[in-house]
């Protein structure tokens, strides 16, 4: 999701090839789609893992949002840090450092299955997200650099595509895993020992799932250790002011990392609330398992609206695109809300086909003419990530406060609200 921009020394075209042209290699490119396909699907996992924590240590909404807390406060944390490693040891190297933080924190669910501690769950959560952004820094910026500068804006929504398949496919998989076993017991009718003891057993299915993440991250990393120098002659400019935020000033760019905050929070409220709100009896009274199932249907949505949306952004203002699918997502929710059964389960799903093109547009028409400041401009993208820490809390105190979920999907509403005016206003080109 981040940006940082790189420049390539003319040597590196020594022999009739041009830097785009190296980069343009097809072994990179299955490299970098396979980045958006982990670390899509590593975050969306989220999804699951949090009616499985709320059931085990009987939560509330706001508690259990916290899961969501604590996974995008890295980006807060190790955002611009993150865009400084990558300058300082190269974009290669760079995915290693975050591959192997990442598979630490998928290790790190073992001592917390077995403690049966939340706060080490958490801890776990923040040190594999550390990772995730470090990735991010990377993948983002190489795809730009595959094509064009022309065509970003559907190159990068044609990448996120592949983040997209990875959101879909790794909670269904998730949900057979982590959520099978939830409807034969409650951790409401347990006490003392046994609850620790249940908590210890039920947790095994995260730690699992866990585990053979990290071996393959752990594969993927001593993979591109193996081509860390097949980049030549990278460059990237040293950061400007404090750490870039000088650019908070330029309208377009500052309302852009806005609409990301906010494009993120809601994004990820909804996919973080849609198995409890899916099991609910005026919805579709689904069991967990088959509830957690259906979140394939919200990030495929996503995905099947993102290669859709790089070929219409071709032809269309990404910028008119942005406010339609915006006010599409207000739209959907108001169906939501104000219907039963499945018309409210699917009009809730289907805002994952409305979020599909939202990210990369809002991410490209914020950044456009940053240039050399591209850099900079990338960590502050990463903070603006942040709002997947703090809008899906809020929605979870407001679902806790006002005892219904429909009402605390008002939040995420007000969000697309905003993200539909900074459509209109970037409708044309900087």
């Amino acid at each position: 999701m981040a940006l940082i921009s790189t420049t390539l020394d003319n040597s590196a075209s020594a022999g009739g090839n041009d830097p785009v042209s190296q980069l343009e290699a097809p072994g990179l490119k299955v490299f970098v789609f396979g980045l958006f396909f982990i670390f899509g699907g590593i975050t969306s996992l989220n999804d699951v893992i949090i009616p499985k924590l709320k059931e085990l240590f009987t939560l509330n909404y706001t508690q259990a949002m916290l899961v969501q807390f604590c996974f995008f406060a890295a980006y807060l944390m190790v955002g611009i840090p993150g865009a400084r490693l990558v300058k300082k040891i190269g974009y290669m190297r760079g995915a290693v450092a975050g591959l192997s933080l990442a598979t630490l924190g998928c290790l790190l669910f073992i001592p917390a299955s077995q403690t049966a501690i939340y706060g080490l769950f958490l801890l776990a959560l923040f040190v594999l997200a550390s990772g995730i952004v470090i990735v991010q820094v990377v993948a983002n910026p190489l795809i730009s650099l595959l094509g064009p500068a022309a065509t970003s804006h559907s190159r990068l929504t044609f990448a996120q595509a592949f983040n997209s398949l990875g959101t879909t496919l790794f909670p269904i998989v998730g949900a057979v895993l982590i959520l099978g076993s939830l409807a034969t017991v409650s951790a409401d009718d347990l006490s003392g020992a046994q609850l620790d003891a249940y908590r210890t057993a039920e947790s095994q299915a995260i730690v699992h799932g866990y585990l053979g993440i990290a071996i393959v991250l752990a594969i993927v990393a001593a993979t591109v250790w193996a081509f860390r120098d097949r980049l030549k002659g990278e460059r990237h400019e040293e950061s400007a002011g404090l750490a870039g935020l000088d650019l908070l000033q330029r309208p377009r760019f500052g309302f852009g990392a806005l609409c990301i905050f906010l494009y993120v929070g809601a994004e990820v409220s909804i996919g973080s609330l849609v198995v409890s709100y899916l099991m609910q009896p005026d919805v579709m009274a689904l069991p967990e398992q088959a509830a957690g199932k259906l979140i394939g249907l919200y990030w495929g949505g996503a995905m099947v609206g993102r290669f859709i949306g790089s070929a219409v952004m071709r032809f269309i203002s990404p910028g008119k695109i942005l406010a339609g699918a915006a006010c599409g997502a207000i739209v959907l929710i108001l169906l939501s809300v104000s219907t039963t059964g499945a018309l409210s389960g699917y009009s809730l799903l289907a805002i994952g086909f409305m979020n599909s093109i939202m990210f990369p547009t809002i991410f490209s028409l914020a950044c456009e003419k940053l240039g050399s400041r591209a850099a900079d401009g990338s960590g502050i993208i990463n903070v603006a990530i942040f709002g997947g820490a703090v809008v899906p809390l809020a929605t979870g105190a407001l679902a806790d406060l006002a005892g219904n979920l429909a009402i605390a999907l008002i939040l995420p509403a007000a969000c697309y609200a905003i993200i539909a005016a900074f459509g209109v206003y970037a409708r044309r080109p900087a």
